[in-house]
C-alpha cells in the first residue's frame, strides 16, 4: 500500500466549502473533467453506502461513500472497481489499483478560510507503488485547484 496526500488553504469559509462537497453526487459541480454523476438505488448524496457513478474524462467510475460526517466535515469514498493505469509512454503499465480517498476540512480562524486535506490510500503491487503514488500526487492538487476555482466563481 501507498498513500498520496495533499493539503491546501481555500479562501472561503468552512461552511461554504462543506456545502459544496458534502453531497457525494455534486462532483460535476467542482471537479473539472467530470461531466455527469448519478447516485444509484435512490440513495441520498450524504448517505453512507451510496454509490456514485460518474464520468471523468470520458471514463465511467463507480465509488461508494464509506464515511460521511457533517460534524467532522469529512467524507471517505472507495473505488468499487480496480482503477486501470492511464496509457503513458512507460515501459510497463502498472497493474490496476484499488483505492480509498478521504477529504477532511478544518477551519482556519485567521481570514475565515478552510484547510482541505485530501488523501488517497492505494492498494498496489509493490513494484507499481511509486508510479501510482506519483500519479495521484499530481491528480489531487488538480482536483483541489478545480474546487478552489469553483469556490472563487461563487463568491
Amino acid at each position: 500500500m501507498t498513500q498520496a496526500y495533499y493539503s491546501a488553504v481555500l479562501d472561503r469559509p468552512l461552511d461554504d466549502v462543506w456545502s459544496l462537497i458534502r453531497d457525494f453526487n455534486n462532483y460535476p459541480a467542482y471537479i473539472d473533467g467530470v461531466s455527469e454523476s448519478e447516485i444509484e438505488d435512490d440513495k441520498r448524496g450524504d448517505e453512507v453506502g451510496a454509490i456514485r457513478r460518474f464520468c471523468y474524462l470520458g471514463n465511467w467510475i463507480r465509488q461508494r461513500l464509506v464515511d460521511h460526517s457533517d460534524e467532522q466535515r469529512t467524507l471517505t469514498y472507495a473505488g468499487l472497481d480496480a482503477l486501470p493505469y492511464p496509457q503513458d509512454a512507460g515501459s510497463r503499465t502498472p497493474a490496476p489499483t484499488r483505492y480509498q480517498g478521504t477529504m477532511q476540512l478544518r477551519p482556519i480562524a485567521e481570514g475565515d478560510r478552510t484547510l482541505i486535506e485530501w488523501s488517497v490510500v492505494l492498494e498496489t503491487e509493490p513494484a507499481d507503488a511509486d508510479r501510482w503514488q506519483a500519479l495521484f500526487a499530481s491528480w489531487i492538487p488538480d482536483w483541489t485547484n478545480s474546487l478552489a476555482r469553483t469556490l472563487a466563481r461563487s463568491s
